[in-house]
């Protein structure tokens, strides 16, 4: 009998697992592991967070795909302070983070083999793994016109604040983005989960008025409460947008079980509700950008980008594996930069989400022999 090929056939092998022997090598340091791979965060779950989700413990019921309206409502306000959107004819839903969204989106949006799906020259893994399980084909480009009059493509990803790269769009790049796509029948799909760390730019949301014209038709705006409120181990995320996009989503997850668990949509109820922990921990990022901002550049890597986000886009002008290896015997861990793409491949991304006392011994292994 011939089976089909098994769905993981058509991904890559896993992109973290590469850095195990890295891993290891910088785990052997006499002084220990300094991980700035991943970009996981570290730093505590605000207490009115924890309260939130605690409080709302008891769920024996099957939640709202939906969200509550409670949830729909903060997830609303946020984005309309936040993005600057406006509230009427607005579609929002819950999501099990971003990176679940990001890898359903072109099957959830019906692209599949023949379709394109247009990502970033260097782009998140994940965009291009949703197109794979799609069985679409993927088209990395930073330009428009590069890609001609295609009529196959379906989706169009960007992400500013870029990850890896830091890079911001101005509005008037998003917005020839979203009015080509428009004038093609394809869906912009806009990441911007690293929206609120802007350090020397100031990124603008593909719900602006001055990116989509005040019309959300053809356009989602990805967001995740991980970085901003520390919730990644609560998979809290959401997509703002097109409301007929955001309803088609609906009917599909509730037949497939997408479903944020209720004490975790309160938590996120808290979460978008206050401010101060989110400017607090902006405020912390801040400080470990300028001292790891500091530490590299004194030890001879060039920063590219990187005006906003979470990560430093760095290089020694070598293959990012020779840069990797030598950072990892010194015991810090790095991300390589052909993760995000062949561009990528003399780059590695530095996470700011390490302990302040971890930031603070960096320049000290980087002077190590």
């Amino acid at each position: 009998m011939n089976r089909p090929a098994p769905v993981s056939s058509r991904l890559p092998d896993f992109t973290w697992d590469t850095l195990d022997a890295a891993a290891a090598t910088a785990a052997a340091h006499p002084d220990g592991l300094i991980n700035l791979s991943m970009g996981t965060p570290v730093d505590p779950v605000p207490a009115l967070i924890r309260q939130a989700l605690a409080d709302a413990s008891n769920a024996p019921g099957y939640p709202l795909t939906a969200g509550t309206p409670a949830l729909r409502d903060a997830i609303a306000a946020w984005v309309a302070r936040a993005c600057g959107a406006g509230v009427d004819g607005l579609g929002v839903l819950p999501t099990i983070g971003s990176k679940e969204l990001a890898a359903w989106l072109p099957t959830l949006l019906g692209v599949g083999p023949g379709d394109v799906v247009v990502v970033p020259s260097i782009a998140y893994p994940t965009y291009e793994d949703g197109a794979r399980l799609a069985g679409a084909t993927t088209v990395r480009s930073d330009s428009l016109t590069a890609l001609g009059p295609d009529p196959r493509v379906r989706l169009v990803w960007v992400n500013s604040p870029g990850n890896p790269t830091g890079r911001v769009l101005p509005a008037r790049h998003l917005r020839k983005v979203v009015d080509w796509a428009r004038e093609r029948g394809a869906v912009v799909a806009s990441d911007e989960c690293y929206l609120p760390l802007g350090w020397d730019a100031e990124p603008v949301s593909v719900l602006s008025p001055e990116v989509c014209g005040g019309s959300y038709e053809g356009v989602l705006a990805v967001h995740s409460l991980s970085k901003r409120s520390n919730l990644a181990g609560y998979r809290a995320g959401f997509v703002a947008g097109d409301p007929a996009l955001v309803a088609e989503l609906l009917k599909i997850r509730k037949h497939a079980g997408m479903i944020v668990p209720a004490p975790v949509q309160a938590a996120m109820v808290a979460a978008l509700g206050d401010q101060g922990h989110a400017d607090a921990q902006r405020e912390r990022y801040r400080v470990r950008r300028e001292k790891l901002y500091a530490a590299f550049t004194g030890a001879g890597f060039t920063v590219e980008h990187s005006e906003a986000g979470l990560y430093l886009w760095m290089t020694r002008d070598e293959d990012c594996w020779e840069t990797v290896d030598w950072l990892a015997r010194r015991g810090i861990l790095v991300a390589a930069g052909v993760f995000y793409g062949p561009a990528g491949a003399r780059h590695v991304r530095v996470a700011l989400t390490e302990s302040d006392e971890h930031v603070d011994a960096v320049a000290g292994r980087l002077a190590q022999l």
